[in-house]
């Protein structure tokens, strides 16, 4: 009877979420505010009913894995070469100057060097899952290129992501003799055995077990978790970027492509968790108390977004400029592992650290929200 109340917990908070959604969808907003709504009903900051948290960040964590997973194999790398050279530059230094306007600004209302370049970096990152939900939205008003812009930057920002994790863990820890370089070469080791792996021995089972459907669908789906936990357990990478890597070492066999169109239904289940997750982290009081940092990390990422479209005018990079640049103005699944590292580290303390939970709700809903008020008959055109 015990494990019956799990199951019914989990069943209840998708119901939930899934209705929450449909009466969002509704009141003209994106169904994520409904989602985020949910998970501060069944947070622990909330009156009412308390979700086991540790359940839900589980379940969330598979949404992202299989989320992250399935862009990384529809970004094919050969078509990287194809992309505008401006958007390969603009990208990460897109990150390079958002980390060094916060870290200015920051400085300037007392936030100590190491703890502004964490928070700017957490801020820099745009969410790949809010990105891919923007670009699939049945109300969406983007064009094609807008939308593969989008995707393709937020995608770059994980990328960028990767080499700035490594370089901020031996600015966090320098104490630690040997440790932030093990996780440099640990890093680097999973990239480079996730891709030779994926892409020499999984196309080959993939095309093996291609006539069974079942067991097809199984394997498609396990690879991306087992994947994910090898990088994470082993090599120290975070589940979400690891996820990301093993899909972009299947990004150019086509039997990965078939596995990405097996995975779709599980990830949208368990991605609706991962948002559910985020507005139960979300602490209302203690945002009221230290309102300072929800205001002024929404501020900079507004900045952010004026950046975005500034680089994206002045290169001439496909798409809308102010589409994309409110499209990608929202801070989500990579920032919450660089504010943890700083969190550990001592150098972003627990208002900070809230704070950018609370940003990350608040631009998702704005960025979905906004990215629809453009005119669909100029997106067309």
């Amino acid at each position: 009877m015990e494990n019956a109340v799990p199951v019914l917990e989990i069943g209840l908070v998708l119901l939930g979420a899934a209705l929450a959604g449909v009466v969002a969808r509704r009141l003209g907003l994106p169904a994520v505010v409904g989602y985020l709504l949910v998970g501060l009903t069944v947070g622990p900051f909330t009156p009412g009913y308390v979700a086991d948290r540790e359940q839900l960040e589980t379940l969330a964590n598979v949404g992202v894995v299989l989320l992250l997973f399935e862009v990384g194999i529809e970004l094919d790398l050969r078509a990287l070469r194809r992309e505008p050279r401006a958007l390969m530059v603009a990208a990460p230094l897109q990150v390079a100057l958002t980390i060094a306007l916060a870290a200015l600004l920051l400085g300037a209302i007392g936030v100590e060097a190491r703890g502004g370049i964490t928070l700017g970096l957490a801020l820099a990152l745009s969410s790949s899952v809010v990105v891919v939900n923007i670009t699939r939205s049945r109300k969406r008003t983007t064009d094609p290129e807008t939308e593969r812009t989008m995707l393709v930057w937020a995608i770059l920002q994980d990328v960028t992501t990767l080499v700035a994790v490594a370089a901020l863990t031996v600015l966090l820890f320098p104490d630690r003799a040997g440790a932030p370089y093990a996780a440099i070469l640990g890093m680097i080791a999973f990239f480079i055995l996730a891709v030779g792996v994926n892409a020499l021995v999984v196309p080959r089972l993939l095309r093996w077990i291609r006539r069974e459907q079942d067991s097809f669908i199984i394997v498609a789906v396990s690879i991306a978790l087992a994947t994910a936990g090898i990088g994470s357990f082993f090599f120290g990478v975070p589940l979400a970027l690891a996820a990301f890597v093993a899909g972009l070492g299947l990004s150019l066999d086509p039997e990965a492509r078939e596995a990405r169109r097996e995975i779709l239904p599980f990830r949208d289940v368990f991605a609706v968790l991962f948002f559910v997750a985020i507005g139960s982290l979300v602490d209302p009081q203690a945002l009221v108390a230290n309102a300072v940092w929800p205001v002024a990390f929404v501020g900079l990422v507004a900045l952010r977004s004026l950046l975005v479209w500034g680089l994206a005018a002045a290169m001439r990079i496909p798409g809308r400029p102010a589409q994309i640049a409110v499209g990608l103005g929202q801070v989500g699944e990579f920032s919450f592992i660089v504010a943890a590292l700083g969190l550990a580290a001592g150098v972003v303390d627990s208002a900070q650290f809230s704070a950018v939970l609370a940003t990350a709700t608040i631009t998702i809903v704005l960025s979905t929200v906004g990215a629809r008020l453009f005119p669909r008959a100029a997106a067309r055109a």
